[in-house]
């Protein structure tokens, strides 16, 4: 069984030989281990850093394309790699290598196709403990969203079966963690957590600018893959508000009409009113129904790109393209 550990960096020359070092060089059920970087348009030395350290495989982007895009390089390059297990790590050592094993166990052992590392996040000292009641806010909202059991959501220290990798691709552009849960819940992919600690930080995260801007991107991503995957639910949320108050109002005009209430013309702007918020309503439950059809076409196609990627990444060598080797003969773009 092949795993491969893929890192994303970006500038990260000073902290990636602790990272790699920390990694381990062999695992039980494991019987090849690779390492790949995939540098992310770095104006450091993180290309030469990695290949002093022996990197197995580089890989770079020519700009910087953040961290989601990278994050589904290195998927599409391990894949093509062979690899049956991906592992995906930050090259800040925020998270140790020695849990790797731990990771990996779960789908060696086939009980579970993505395992996370949990953070324990309300033990992490360095958080501060508004930072702490949010980031279990914003599990709890993904657990709610996607129907997993994820304790960690942002964790971004995961391993990933090589069924698991073909059927998940990232949409967003700001971060893939919440993406991939939200994804791996909808297909029926069976999720596994286990326990770490965290190293203490060696720099500021690059990911978010402070937390007002954190909580409003992911938040913007859990809505729109929301209403990716439930099109009618989230229409029908939207509709509901309109639906009930213009049946509320037929409803006031009717028991004042039951009663024979005098000046009846006094409440036919209930009917006027209602019934145009009745009509707005049924649009939006209309266009519900609209997306819900584009959704399961969507899910063809989902199923559609699945069996390309199995016959594309069939190969066992990534596409000269995409790979930068480690003696540094070949310059590569992104895969």
């Amino acid at each position: 069984m092949k795993l491969i550990i893929q890192i994303p960096c970006y500038n990260e020359a000073e902290t990636l030989p602790e990272t790699v070092a920390a990694l381990p060089t062999s695992i039980a059920g494991i019987s090849c281990l690779e390492t790949l970087i995939i540098d992310d348009g770095s104006s450091d030395d993180t290309v030469k850093v990695a290949e002093s350290l022996g990197i197995t495989h580089i890989v770079r982007n020519r700009s910087n394309l953040g961290l989601a895009k990278t994050f589904q390089v290195g998927i599409e390059s391990c894949l093509g790699l062979g690899a049956d297990i991906i592992v995906n790590t930050d090259a800040d050592n925020q998270y140790p290598g020695r849990y790797i094993p731990d990771l990996v166990a779960p789908i060696v052992n086939h009980e579970a196709e993505i395992v996370m590392g949990n953070r324990q996040v309300e033990k992490i000292e360095h958080f501060s403990p508004i930072k702490k009641v949010l980031q279990q806010l914003g599990s709890w909202t993904v657990r709610s969203v996607s129907g997993t059991d994820v304790p960690d959501a942002v964790s971004g220290f995961r391993a990933y079966s090589r069924e698991a990798a073909l059927r998940l691709n990232i949409l967003t552009r700001f971060s893939y963690t919440l993406e991939t849960i939200i994804q791996a819940g909808k297909l029926g992919l069976t999720i596994a957590s286990v326990p770490i600690k965290t190293n203490a930080p060696t720099r500021p995260s690059r990911l978010q600018k402070n937390m007002w801007h954190f909580i409003k991107a992911q938040g913007g991503t859990i809505m729109r893959l929301y209403a990716f995957y439930e099109p009618l639910r989230t229409f029908s949320y939207i509709a509901s508000p309109f639906l009930l108050a213009g049946l509320g109002l037929w409803a006031r005009f009717g028991y004042f009409y039951v009663i024979g209430e005098r000046g009846i013309g006094r409440f036919t702007q209930s009917i006027t009113i209602g019934t145009g918020l009745l009509l707005v309503g049924l649009l939006i439950l209309l266009f519900g129904i609209q997306a819900d059809v584009s959704g399961k076409h969507r899910q063809l196609t989902q199923e559609v790109l699945y069996r390309l990627k199995k016959m594309e990444y069939g190969q066992t060598e990534i596409p000269e393209a995409a790979q930068r080797s480690a003696s540094g003969q070949a310059d590569s773009s992104q895969a």
